[in-house]
């Protein structure tokens, strides 16, 4: 096992690892920016290093600096959390090549899942089902293009291959608007990720985004951790996450993780990853895959009782996974709400001084968040700040949880979008289970304040 580890993060991810390493008995040092400086993880790190100025280019995103500061501490691996350079291929064959352990997938598996083209290649061949679409990255000739798209069925979607985060993609309706779309979609790819391919797949009106979670090890075992429904999203961001999923088969589910399990087999991967799907009329369609460890994770952690961030690193130092699929039960229900500063209904983000931060409690509830009163809530990153997870015997007892946990939970001087999911635990179709990707844009429509 590793005796020290370097946190290549920030914000609640960070304290996150820092928590999972102190229960390995394993040294974290944690890099923080200026704007960071006086960050829950930080004041409690057992050795911190400043990377750099409030800018995330010339900080978290520095690749000379995080590996300085690895060598300066004597930190045997590396963990990147998300976001950042966690699905950054080159930085994780830079991390390799300075003689340090990167804690997620190969540098190799990375390049083959982050480029949407060749991972959908990967996933045919495997037999995971996938969405209908062109083969491989769009041609040039407009021709071939038309072909393609009346081949796939209107309306189709347009992809950026390099793409992520809900950026880079176009719905087309029409011929008419198809060649043009292809234009755009690749100036705007080729602009933000480097890449200008792009590819197209057929437009699913009202699907459902499940995701499965998996771990491998270096020793060809994997398994899959049950499902994910992300499918409360705004603008392709996601806003709370429950596992498992309302309404969907378990041997539906079984069947598809057996397929994202073999998938892992046949491209070598190792540490934690998810396959994300659009669910639609009973049928799974592959999108895209995620080489690290998730915002929603914990709602996984709470029905099978597995830390996924502690195997990421047991798994990382060559170790086995310490439980088989026959092993790993799903035991009742979890929600998670993201907390995020911003004005719950414009989105426009809040942030400054937390005068007053007052955590949920009581059984079944979970909060991971890195914030504290007096904490400054910096204006220079992503605008979440925590995350409330609550698990229940059944759906019905975990969403009474959540009631009353957002109840309980106070947050003063800066606007957090805590009355949106408030108002969204009460909602009937909600309720219910199995809303769609669009419903909370549709609902955001309908209660504009």
């Amino acid at each position: 096992m590793f005796k020290k580890i370097l946190v290549a993060n920030r914000g609640e991810i960070a304290l996150r690892i820092q928590r999972a390493c102190r229960e390995l008995g394993i040294k974290a040092v944690m890099v923080y920016s200026e704007a960071d400086r006086e960050a829950k993880y930080v004041k409690l790190a057992e050795e911190a290093v400043c990377i750099g100025p409030a800018s995330s280019t010339l900080s978290y995103l520095n690749m000379p600096a995080i590996i300085s500061a690895a060598e300066v501490t004597d930190a045997e691996a590396i963990h990147p959390g998300y976001g950042f350079l966690s699905e950054n291929a080159d930085f994780a064959e830079r991390v390799e090549k300075s003689g340090f352990q990167f804690i997620g997938p190969t540098p190799e598996s990375i390049r083959i899942m982050g480029d949407k083209v060749s991972a959908k290649q990967a996933m045919i061949k495997a037999g995971v089902p996938c969405v209908p679409g062109s083969e491989g990255e769009l041609p040039d000739d407009p021709v071939l293009i038309r072909r393609i798209a009346k081949a796939v069925g209107y309306p189709v979607i347009i992809k950026a291959a390099g793409g992520g985060g809900g950026r880079g993609m176009r719905v087309v309706h029409t011929e008419a608007a198809l060649i043009n779309a292809v234009a755009m979609t690749k100036a705007e790819a080729g602009a933000a990720f480097g890449n200008p391919a792009v590819y197209m797949e057929k437009y699913l009106q009202n699907p459902r985004h499940i995701e499965i979670q998996i771990l491998a090890d270096k020793h060809k075992n994997a398994v899959y951790l049950g499902e994910r429904d992300c499918s409360m999203q705004r603008r392709h961001q996601k806003i709370l996450e429950e596992a498992p999923a309302p309404g969907i088969p378990r041997k539906l589910i079984d069947r598809v993780g057996e397929r994202c399990v073999a998938a892992c087999k046949k491209i070598g991967y190792r540490g934690a990853g998810t396959f994300e799907f659009l669910y639609e009329d009973g049928e799974f369609y592959f999108i895209e895959m995620n080489t690290r460890v998730q915002v929603e994770h914990p709602v996984t952690e709470m029905i099978t009782g597995i830390d996924i961030v502690k195997t990421q690193i047991m798994v990382a130092a060559g170790e086995k996974l310490p439980f088989t699929q026959r092993q790993i039960e799903i035991r009742g229900h979890a929600i998670e709400c993201r907390v995020n500063a911003e004005d719950p209904y414009k989105f426009i983000p809040s942030p400054g001084r937390v005068t007053m931060w007052h955590a949920p409690g009581g059984p079944g509830v979970r909060v991971d968040s890195h914030i504290y009163t007096n904490y400054f809530v910096p204006p220079n990153y992503d605008s979440m700040v925590g995350k409330i997870i609550v698990h229940g015997d059944t759906r019905e007892q975990a969403m009474a949880r959540m009631r009353t946990a957002l109840g309980e939970t106070v947050v003063e001087g800066i606007n957090t979008n805590i009355a949106l999911h408030r108002e969204l635990m009460v909602d009937a179709k909600f309720m219910a289970g199995g809303t769609n990707i669009h419903y909370l844009e549709e609902w955001l429509d309908q209660h504009k304040r």
